[in-house]
């Protein structure tokens, strides 16, 4: 029996799961993920905004998986620090396989950035999604403006929850905090801004048009600043997915004004070089204007714009942390691998395996960390005549319960989904998200049906 150890039950790690049960042939295997919440599917749960239904759907096939004979889930189990050790976990199973994601973000790196309504938009998405470290509230409080800086996925999804209304949201999952404090909030002008042109943008086209069918905010756009993009004019040599977001700008580059209540105002060819306060608290972004330098990128021009702004999401990138007792290449933000084999001073470690954005850096879609984990596990299974032949405990949950680890097991995260239907339906809603680490334990400890 190859006992294998998966960290991390988002979808790299639940792919990763599942690649190993699916395959056929000796030797059979068991397969416990791990995390440190006490609730599964990670950034699907917690990372998908809640108005996208159909992609928050996919948590049903991950939950399959999870649900598997051959697959334990673990949950509020931390390693590391204050946790089992990755040593510990060496000595448990015969294999384990690190998919802990990228767990910071990226910083501007401009003054100003640390002034109070100034933060990253992963805090804000954490507020939305309920996740139970997300300590902070009053994003929206008194903000009349609010600048998005960035232009990928992540800031079209901020960007859209700030324009929605109660309504639109009401229906889904988002906590009932935070469906109230943007019921009440005043933002009428988000500015969604990126430092090169619309053709360059990062963001999907059809992320892209949901901003224009929200029916409460319309969508304004300069087509002076679009033309400073030399492709604007003739998209035609661009590839299909940017040339469709030109098109789209296009579009509402020449719309007539709707006269809605809030306003999207797409803008590039910006970059921030600081936030301005105002009051103890931040007023306004200046930003300095760029042009296309001919080889992909931009250069500063010396014109500087100052944006007024309560609210600043800062959306660029995320970047991997490291996991105590594992290599970690701080410059990559990644854990150094060979086709998912870790690697320590250049050398393969046998039993030792990484997937999804700490193996790859945070790059792709969630459907990107299907074949990650496939190539992952069929590094695993190449070591796996090699790997069982160490001896290790005959069930680690009884190895890791005997040292007082007391996981959420599958019937403990039931509990919680019955606690957050419950909640719902007293507040005349669908399924709301328990809001914080208490009342999720609590929930998980009520485990009867």
């Amino acid at each position: 029996m190859l006992h294998v150890a998966v960290v991390g039950s988002g979808p790299s790690g639940v792919y990763s799961a599942q690649s190993l049960v699916q395959r056929s042939g000796p030797p059979d295997v068991r397969v416990d993920v791990l995390d440190r919440l006490p609730c599964p599917y990670g950034l699907v749960r917690y990372g998908v905004a809640p108005d996208h239904e159909k992609i928050k759907s996919l948590q049903n096939n991950l939950r399959a998986v999870l649900e598997d004979e051959r697959v334990r889930f673990l949950g509020g189990v931390q390693i590391g620090p204050d946790g089992i050790p990755v040593s510990r976990l060496r000595e448990l199973y015969h294999a384990v396989v690190y998919c802990v994601g990228a767990a910071t973000d990226r910083h501007l790196g401009v003054p100003g950035e640390d002034l109070p309504g100034s933060w990253s938009a992963t805090e804000f998405v954490s507020w939305y999604s309920a996740h139970p470290d997300a300590a902070v509230e009053g994003f929206v409080r008194d903000a009349r403006s609010a600048v998005v800086i960035g232009v990928g996925n992540v800031a079209v999804d901020v960007t859209r929850i700030l324009a929605r209304g109660a309504p639109e949201l009401s229906p889904t999952d988002i906590p009932e905090a935070a469906l109230a404090a943007l019921a009440a909030g005043r933002i009428a002008d988000i500015s969604i801004i990126g430092r090169r042109g619309p053709s360059q943008a990062r963001f999907t086209t059809k992320e892209l048009r949901e901003l224009g069918t929200l029916p409460g905010a319309e969508v304004v756009v300069d087509p002076a600043e679009l033309a400073l993009d030399p492709a604007y004019l003739d998209p035609s040599g661009l590839p299909a997915a940017q040339r469709r977001n030109v098109e789209v700008l296009r579009g509402w580059a020449t719309a007539q004004p709707l006269g809605r209540p809030r306003r999207i105002r797409p803008r590039f060819f910006l970059r921030p070089v600081e936030l301005l306060a105002d009051g103890g608290r931040v007023g306004a972004v200046r930003f300095e204007r760029t042009v296309p330098d001919g080889a992909g990128g931009v250069t500063g021009t010396g014109l500087f714009e100052e944006i007024e702004a309560q609210l600043v999401l800062r959306s660029v990138g995320y970047r991997g942390m490291p996991l105590d007792g594992l290599p970690f290449d701080p410059l990559l933000g990644t854990v150094p691998n060979l086709a998912g084999r870790v690697l320590r001073d250049g050398a393969v470690v046998p039993g030792e395996y990484v997937a999804g954005w700490i193996k790859r850096g945070p790059t792709g879609v969630i459907g990107t960390n299907r074949p990650c984990a496939k190539e992952t596990v069929a590094s695993l299974l190449a070591d796996a005549p090699v790997l069982v032949r160490r001896r290790v405990a005959e069930d680690p949950l009884e190895a890791l319960l005997a040292e007082g680890v007391r996981p959420v097991e599958w019937a403990g995260w039931q509990a919680i989904e019955r606690a957050e239907a419950e909640l719902g339906a007293r507040l005349g809603r669908g399924v709301v998200k328990l809001p914080d680490w208490d009342a999720l334990w609590a929930a998980a400890r009520t485990t009867g049906p």
